[in-house]
C-alpha cells in the first residue's frame, strides 16, 4: 500500500503521537547519555522593559544591587516591582504563569492582565471580544496590544475600529507579558485608554519542543520548535497547526496555521532580533441566537441562524529591533511591515432584511509599516537623579478595497461601500523621571499625536458618482496629551501611588469623511443633528488614579488601585451598517484589588477582583437611565497551581464576570457567567502529559449577550437578548516532548 494512503487512513492522534515519538527516539539515538547544554531561556537582550535597569546599573553604582537582582528575577507576578512600576496598576506576567495555565483559546492571554475578560460571539478565527474597566472594547478600541513591537490594533478595520487579533501568537513562545492600565504612560499612543499591554517572544529555547493535544469536539494542536546557535546569535523557529470542529450544530471547520522564525544576536552593550511569522486561518461561525427561540425551542442552544456564517484571514509580518547603549544613555528603535487581509461573513439578526437573509461580508487586505525609536539618558540635574527619554512612533495603514456587502450564502446582491483608505499617524513623547528624595519619585510625561486620513470611496449602496465623491476626501487632527505620576515611598515595603493623565483612540477614518448617506445619499448634518453625522478622527479620554502595591507579606504582592476615567464620546463607526454612532460623554470609575502569593515552591496561588460602574453623562434618547451596554461591572479570577517534587502538578482557575447590562435603561441584563477550569499532569525533564478540563461544571450561561432587534428564519421577529453561550465541558490532553 502507498505509505501515503496509509497515513491518511490513521487517526490524527495516532499520526502526531508517531511523528512525536519518532523525533524524540531520532534524539536520543544521536546523542546517547547526553543532554543539550541548558541555556539562558528568557534574554533581556531585547526587552525594552529592562534595559533601563540595566543601563541604570552602569551609570548609578548604589543601585547596581538593588537593580540587578530585579533584572534576573523570572516569575513575573512574583517580581518586586516596588521602586520600578510608575502606577499601582501596571504589572507583568511571565511564561511561568502561562506553562500550566490552561488556554481554551489564544485571546485568553488577554485576561492575564488582572480585571480583563476576553470571550467570541463568532467562529474562533475572528478576534475576541475584550472587556477592561467598564469598557465594550468590542475587539480592540480602548485596549492597545503590541507583539515585539508590533501594534495589533487595526484602524479602519472591515469588521471594526481597533480590531486585534491575536490567533496569529504561540503562547508556548511568550516570554513575558508587560502591562498597564489608564491613560498615564507617554510611549504609549492609540487606543490605549483602558490600558495596553506588551507582548515579547522568547530569544531561545533550552530544549526543542514536540507538543500534540487533542480533546473534544475534534480539537486538534500539533506545535513543533526549537532553536539552534548560528554565529553569536540564536535562531528560533516554530510551526503550530490547530484544527478544530467545536459543540455547535454547524461544525467550525477551524483550519489554522503558525510559523515563526525570530533571530536574536546580544552583544553585551549592543544587540538585536529579527523576526518572521505567517499566520492563515479560515472557519465557519456560529453568531448569537435569540434567547426567546431557545426557550421555546425552535433553536438549540449551540444552534445558528445562518449556516454559511464564517471567514477566513491571513497574516504576514516581518519586524526587526535594535538596541545600543552606553555609561549613561541608551538607544531602542524598532520597525515592522505586515500584511493581512480578512474575508468576514456575519448574519447577526436573521432575516429582518426579508427571505434573503441579512448576511454581511466585510472585506479588506491592508499593508502595515511602521516604527519607534527612543533615547534614554541618565542624568544628575541640581542634586536629583533623572531619567529623561524622548521618542517618535510612526505608522502607515494602506487599506485596499475596504468593503461592506450585503450577501446570501456568501453571495454578493448589493454593495453598501467599498473603498481605499489611508491612515498615517505620528506621535512623538517626552518623558521625565526625577528621583526628588529616596521615597519620592515623579514620572511626567508629554505626548503629541498627529492623525491623517485619506479616503477614496470606490462605490456606495446609493450606486451614485455623487455620493462617493461626497463622501471621499482626507481629514487630520492634532493632539497633545500630558501625564504625570507621583510614587512615594516605600514604607514597610509599601509603595504609594497617584496618577493622571489624557489617552486617545481613533476613529474610522469613513466615518470622518463622511457627508451623506452611503445607502440613500441623503445629505447628513456636520454638526451632530443628524441620524449619522460626520465624526472628528480621534475621541480623547481623561483619567486618574491612587492606588498602592505591597509586599509587606514576604511572597504576597498585591495592589489596589481606585480610578477614573472621562470619555468625550463614545464614537462608534458602525461597520455592519455603513454608518457612525454618536453617544456622548461618559464616565467610569471602579476599584481593583490584585494578589499574587507564593506561600512555597509548590504551591503557588492568585486572586484578582475589579468592580467598575460605567454610565452616560446623560442619559440618551429614549432611555431612562444612563448604562453603558455591554459594559461588564464585575470581574473575579483566582488560581492555585500545585508544583510536587516528584513531577506531578495540577492547576484549578476560576472565572466571573457579571453585571453587564445590554440596553440605557438596564431593563435587559446579560447575567452573571461563572467558569471553572481544572488542569493535572506529570512533567520530567524530557516529558510532559497532562490534562485540562474546561468549564467543569458545565455552565450554560453566556459568552457574550446583546440586545436589538432580530428576525427568526422561521418568521419570528422581536427585540431582546441575543446569546453566544460559553462552550461546554470539554477535556484536552497533551504530549509534550522536549529534544
Amino acid at each position: 500500500m502507498n505509505p501515503y494512503i496509509a497515513m491518511t487512513k490513521k487517526k490524527p492522534l495516532i499520526v502526531a503521537l508517531e511523528i512525536i515519538l519518532g523525533l524524540s527516539c531520532a534524539t536520543l539515538q544521536a546523542a546517547p547519555g547526553t543532554e543539550q547544554p541548558e541555556q539562558q531561556a528568557q534574554s533581556e537582550a531585547t526587552d525594552t522593559a529592562d534595559k533601563p535597569a540595566k543601563a541604570k546599573v552602569k551609570a548609578k553604582a548604589d543601585n547596581t544591587e538593588e537593580l540587578g537582582a530585579v533584572e534576573v528575577e523570572e516569575d513575573g507576578r512574583g517580581k518586586n516591582l516596588i521602586g520600578i512600576a510608575p502606577s499601582a496598576s501596571q504589572g507583568e506576567v511571565s511564561q511561568k504563569q502561562f506553562e500550566y495555565r490552561p488556554f481554551s483559546r489564544n485571546g485568553e492571554l488577554v485576561e492575564v492582565v488582572p480585571g480583563a475578560v476576553a470571550t467570541q460571539h463568532s467562529g474562533s478565527g475572528k478576534a475576541n471580544q475584550y472587556f477592561l474597566r467598564g469598557f465594550n472594547l468590542d475587539h480592540g478600541t480602548d485596549f492597545t496590544t503590541y507583539v515585539d513591537g508590533i501594534p495589533m490594533n487595526m484602524t479602519t478595520h472591515a469588521h471594526g475600529q481597533g480590531y486585534m487579533d491575536i490567533n496569529s501568537i504561540i503562547p508556548e513562545l511568550v516570554k513575558k507579558v508587560e502591562y498597564g492600565k489608564g491613560p498615564y504612560y507617554a510611549e504609549v499612543g492609540d487606543f490605549s485608554a483602558a490600558g495596553y499591554a506588551k507582548m515579547f517572544s522568547m530569544d531561545r529555547l533550552d530544549k526543542g519542543i514536540a507538543k500534540f493535544t487533542a480533546g473534544s469536539f475534534d480539537y486538534y494542536r500539533t506545535l513543533v520548535a526549537n532553536s539552534h546557535k548560528i554565529g553569536d546569535g540564536d535562531l528560533l523557529y516554530a510551526g503550530e497547526f490547530n484544527l478544530y470542529d467545536g459543540v455547535w450544530e454547524v461544525p467550525e471547520d477551524s483550519k489554522k496555521f503558525n510559523g515563526q522564525l525570530r533571530y536574536t544576536l546580544d552583544r553585551g552593550d549592543w544587540g538585536m532580533a529579527i523576526n518572521g511569522k505567517a499566520y492563515t486561518n479560515s472557519w465557519t461561525a456560529t453568531n448569537q441566537i435569540p434567547q426567546a427561540a431557545i426557550d421555546s425551542g425552535a433553536i438549540g442552544l449551540y444552534g445558528s441562524m445562518d449556516p454559511t456564517d464564517g471567514g477566513e484571514t491571513n497574516r504576514y509580518s516581518a519586524s526587526a529591533s535594535f538596541w545600543n547603549q552606553g555609561g549613561n544613555w541608551k538607544n531602542d528603535a524598532n520597525i515592522y511591515a505586515v500584511y493581512t487581509d480578512l474575508n468576514l461573513f456575519s448574519n447577526f439578526s436573521g432575516f429582518t432584511r426579508g427571505d434573503g437573509g441579512d448576511q454581511i461580508l466585510q472585506t479588506e487586505r491592508r499593508v502595515q509599516t511602521g516604527g519607534h525609536f527612543e533615547h534614554t539618558r541618565y542624568n544628575k540635574l541640581f542634586g536629583f537623579e533623572m531619567d529623561n527619554s524622548i521618542g517618535l512612533q510612526f505608522r502607515n495603514d494602506q487599506i485596499m478595497d475596504l468593503g461592506l456587502y450585503e450577501t446570501t450564502a456568501r453571495q454578493i446582491v448589493n454593495t453598501v461601500s467599498k473603498s481605499n483608505v489611508g491612515v498615517t499617524t505620528v506621535g512623538t513623547y517626552f518623558k521625565n523621571t526625577t528621583h526628588w528624595h529616596d521615597k519620592v519619585r515623579t514620572i511626567a510625561g508629554l505626548r503629541g499625536d498627529f492623525i491623517n486620513n485619506e479616503v477614496e470611496v470606490l462605490a456606495s449602496g446609493s450606486g451614485t458618482a455623487e455620493t462617493n465623491a461626497a463622501n471621499s476626501g482626507s481629514r487630520g487632527k492634532a493632539m497633545i496629551s500630558p501625564k504625570l505620576s507621583l510614587v512615594v515611598g516605600p514604607w514597610y515595603n509599601t509603595e504609594y501611588f497617584a496618577n493622571i493623565g489624557y489617552g486617545y483612540h481613533s476613529n474610522d477614518a469613513r466615518g470622518t469623511t463622511l457627508q451623506v448617506h452611503p445607502v440613500t445619499g441623503t445629505d447628513l448634518d456636520p454638526d451632530g443633528n443628524a441620524v449619522s453625522p460626520r465624526i472628528r478622527p480621534a475621541a480623547w479620554s481623561r483619567g486618574g488614579e491612587v492606588g498602592a502595591r505591597t509586599n509587606i507579606i514576604p511572597g504576597l504582592n498585591s495592589t489596589f488601585a481606585l480610578w477614573w476615567l472621562q470619555s468625550s464620546e463614545e464614537l462608534v463607526f458602525v461597520g455592519d451598517a455603513g454608518t457612525t454612532e454618536v453617544n456622548g460623554k461618559s464616565q467610569r470609575y471602579g476599584i481593583e484589588f490584585t494578589n499574587y502569593y507564593k506561600p512555597t515552591e509548590w504551591l503557588t496561588l492568585d486572586a484578582d477582583y475589579a468592580l467598575t460602574t460605567a454610565q452616560f453623562n446623560k442619559a440618551p434618547d429614549g432611555a431612562t437611565n444612563k448604562f453603558i451596554p455591554n459594559s461588564v461591572g464585575r470581574v473575579i479570577s483566582a488560581g492555585a497551581l500545585i508544583e510536587a517534587p516528584n513531577g506531578l502538578f495540577g492547576t484549578l482557575r476560576f472565572r466571573h464576570f457579571g453585571s453587564v447590562p445590554l440596553d440605557e435603561s438596564g431593563a435587559v441584563w446579560a447575567g452573571d457567567t461563572n467558569i471553572v477550569n481544572l488542569g493535572a499532569g506529570y512533567k520530567q525533564k524530557q516529558y510532559k502529559f497532562e490534562i485540562d478540563i474546561f468549564n467543569i461544571l458545565g455552565s450554560q450561561s453566556n459568552d457574550i449577550a446583546y440586545n436589538y432587534e432580530y428576525n427568526y428564519p422561521n418568521g419570528v421577529a422581536g427585540a431582546g437578548l441575543m446569546k453566544h453561550p460559553v462552550e461546554p465541558r470539554m477535556v484536552r490532553g497533551t504530549i509534550t516532548v522536549n529534544f
